[in-house]
């Protein structure tokens, strides 16, 4: 069983959202998934929910993941750091006021 790590479309006409999902290649796009791994929001280009945890775990397993997932996981790893970065300088600057 080759396993893939793609994405799977939830949402409504002319707003779509995907899941990012584990499942077996021969699956239909929608069909039966074995984990959902996150989800993401084409029309803002954020990534909602991400478990890097599972999604490493999976490639470790030999699970094959699709370009497009990639380029959601690099954005991901981008916008986590960005974040990590700014929260501490926000935490310093309440700490320094009191």
């Amino acid at each position: 069983m080759a396993v893939k790590i793609r994405l799977s479309r939830v949402g409504t006409t002319n707003n779509p959202h995907y899941r990012i999902v584990a499942t077996d290649g021969r699956n239909k796009r929608d069909g039966e998934i074995l984990t959902n791994i996150g989800s993401f929001n084409p029309i803002n280009s954020t990534v909602v929910q991400f478990h890097e945890e599972l999604y490493q775990s999976w490639l470790a397993k030999g699970a094959i993941a699709t370009d497009s997932v990639k380029k959601i996981y690099r954005l991901y790893k981008k916008s986590s750091t960005t974040v990590a970065a700014v929260k501490p300088v926000a935490q310093e600057a309440v700490a320094t006021e009191k």
